[in-house]
């Protein structure tokens, strides 16, 4: 049974006209609200992942619970769907379990609290923000095992709770919830930033309702939705085909020896809706990887990625929702079936934009942008110091941006625009290790007309004895190029010991037992390269090898950019090379990716250091839920028929 609104007055909003000057400055107020409820948050939280690099993500929404602003989409419909209890003011809400709010948040570290702002006795919005905390207890510090089976290991598990009635904290419920973190102090800090975030924007909120009018306000929302999916209707009217189109790519591992694992998306057009269809995906891992992908989250993937390719003047809000239709068979990979374990969870998420990139490039090749930094590779690092204090550093790795119609990609950037670094002399000054090597790695974004954005290494020296644990991707397979672009450089980790001995880490790994002394070069991996390299301006080569981000001898290699003596560019023999390069490739294709996959598994120890991944295997009651799925897929086809016969007659 959905929630229960509980409103005091009856009386609705009424919808009037507002003039543009009026929904100008709702706007822009509404906007600045939801910067402001950053700018709160990361003043006054204490962990590092949330106040310095700004892994966070603020919402206002409409009375229905459509987001107007904000940065991860509404997931307010599932919440209410979810929740069986009441909404009333005065409440605010905390979950941290996908499987009790239908996908609202991904993993249980991402600590979701909404408000339901209420106004004279009547629902007028809601505000939230969720943050991810650097741990909520489970089998390994940081709540992120990459071997878990189940998702009871991944830490302490929050459905749906009212964490303040009537304004009025449950001190007896948060108590119990942080006595199960190994960083109590951290979590109740961050827990408090969030609440005040939520308050500022409930109060801008109510001052924009009592400046212009229940109704205008209400009205101007309504307008901003619309406005919205006006705009969308056209650009996926205009943008995408009503030919099915199907587009794949693969997590590389799981984490437990086993990969890849295929994420496949089919699209098309019926009328004025996009359909998304991941029929085809492989069944659910048995071990961590699994992400529970909320339909409504992924409308908002698809529309975020369609204006910012498209059209980025378009407003991003939930006013189109309706326009999408999103099916994802249950028991995969993106639908798991609880209790499958979650804390690798990002991997698929992050892949996903290349799979939206691959399918809307198809029929736009001028659109089309190449595979590029998919993820948010974690390093965890945790122990007790020389004073019997623990540490425990959660701390997130950029990479290359992949080459796009507009431009190179940038290098050494996050995949979430909004994400900051944190400051080396920050990490450096809280924690013990010092940071040793900081810098984007030349010639590992591929190559292309625009070059796709450079990787980046990152060296840790340990100064204490400790454990670490790695979550990354993309070591086996390549972030592929497109339009003749080359594909990127794959990431690699790897451990340096004091006495000089060498390891090459896996991309998934818990417990790695660290000493003092102990060096690690994380290296993420590089955005793929858009259009022919050899179309490239040898001008812009030659600036890219001053500025040490191609090599001379990639220049030469991948661009057929020949350097003179002094550094500066042999037009002659450059030209000459290009062309003898040109035609011994050949023509190219749309999309590059490296190689298929059983010619990456078997040169893979011997490129990457480490053994290929087995063949998956998948939990054995997978077969009975697609069993029963296709039973009902046939039965309803075949009453389809009998309607279209019956009608015939």
């Amino acid at each position: 049974m959905p929630a229960k609104i509980v409103e005091t007055s009856p009386k609705a909003f009424e919808r009037v006209a507002v003039d543009p000057v009026t929904l100008d400055i709702i706007e822009n107020a509404m906007l600045n609200a939801r910067h402001e409820m950053d700018a709160v948050l990361f003043r006054t939280a204490m962990s590092p992942g949330i106040r310095e690099q700004g892994d966070a993500f603020p919402m206002i929404a409409n009375v229905d619970g459509k987001m107007v602003v904000g940065q991860f989409g509404s997931f307010i419909y599932g919440f209410k769907e979810a929740y069986e209890g009441t909404i009333e003011e005065g409440d605010i809400f905390l979950i941290t379990d996908p499987y009790s709010c239908n996908g609202a948040v991904s993993h249980i570290n991402d600590w979701l609290l909404l408000r339901p702002i209420f106004k004279d006795g009547r629902l007028a919005a809601y505000a939230a923000m969720f943050g991810h905390m650097t741990d909520v207890g489970g089998k390994v510090p940081g709540s992120l095992p990459t071997d878990a089976r189940q998702i009871y290991e991944e830490g302490i598990r929050v459905p749906p709770t009212k964490i303040y009635r009537k304004d009025v904290l449950q001190e007896d419920i948060l108590n119990l919830i942080l006595h199960n973190c190994r960083l109590p102090h951290w979590n109740r800090s961050d827990f408090n930033a969030i609440i005040a975030s939520i308050r500022t924007a409930e109060k801008r909120v109510i001052e924009m309702a009592n400046r212009f009018g229940d109704d205008v306000y209400y009205s101007a929302l309504e307008e901003l939705l619309d406005r919205n999916r006006r705009a969308m209707a056209q650009l996926i009217k205009t943008t995408v085909s009503t030919r099915k189109q199907s587009f794949e790519d693969y997590l590389c591992d799981d984490g437990m020896g086993m990969g890849p694992y295929k994420m496949r998306c089919t699209m098309w057009r019926e009328g004025s809706k996009i359909v998304f269809d991941f029929e085809g995906t492989d069944p659910q891992s048995i071990g961590s990887v699994n992400f529970f992908l909320n339909e409504e989250m992924f409308k908002m993937f698809a529309g975020v990625w369609m204006i910012m390719v498209f059209d980025p003047k378009i407003m991003f809000n939930d006013g189109f929702y309706d326009l999408m239709e999103v099916r994802i068979p249950r028991g995969t990979l993106l639908k798991p079936v609880e209790p499958a374990a979650l804390s690798c969870r990002t991997h698929a998420l992050g892949r996903l934009f290349d799979v939206l990139s691959g399918l809307f490039g198809q029929s736009n090749p001028d659109f089309l942008n190449a595979a590029g930094f998919s993820d948010s590779p974690h390093l965890m690092y945790s122990g007790y110091d020389k004073n019997g204090e623990w540490f425990q550093l959660f701390q997130i790795g950029f990479g290359g941006v992949p080459g796009r119609p507009v431009g190179d990609g940038p290098d050494g950037h996050s995949m979430w625009p909004n994400f900051t670094n944190v400051p080396n002399e920050f990490v450096e000054a809280y924690f013990p290790l010092r940071i040793e090597t900081y810098e984007t790695l030349p010639d590992s974004g591929g190559a292309g007309k625009h070059r796709g954005g450079n990787a980046l290494r990152v060296g840790y020296r340990f100064l204490e004895d400790g454990e670490i644990s790695i979550h990354d991707d993309r070591w086996l397979t390549y972030p592929w190029g497109v339009n003749g672009g080359a594909p990127g450089q794959r990431s690699r980790k790897e451990l340096v010991r004091k006495n000089g001995s060498r390891e090459i880490l896996p991309s998934k790994c818990d417990r790695i037992q660290v000493k003092e002394g102990d060096l690690l070069n994380f290296d993420t991996w590089g955005g793929g390269g858009w259009g022919d390299p050899y179309a490239r301006d040898p001008a812009a080569v030659v600036f890219d090898v001053d500025a040490g981000l191609v090599t001379a001898e990639g220049a030469k290699a991948h661009y057929g950019v020949v350097l003179g003596k002094n550094g500066g560019l042999d037009e002659k023999a450059t030209k000459a090379l290009r062309a003898r390069l040109a035609k011994k490739r050949g023509k190219t294709g749309i999309f590059n990716f490296g190689d298929k996959i059983p010619e990456l598994k078997k040169r893979c120890q011997k490129e990457t250091g480490l053994p290929a991944p087995k063949q998956p295997e998948f939990p054995r009651f997978i077969q009975a839920i697609q069993a029963n799925a296709a039973r009902t897929a046939a039965a309803g086809k075949r009453q389809k028929a009998g309607s279209k016969k019956g009608k015939a007659a």
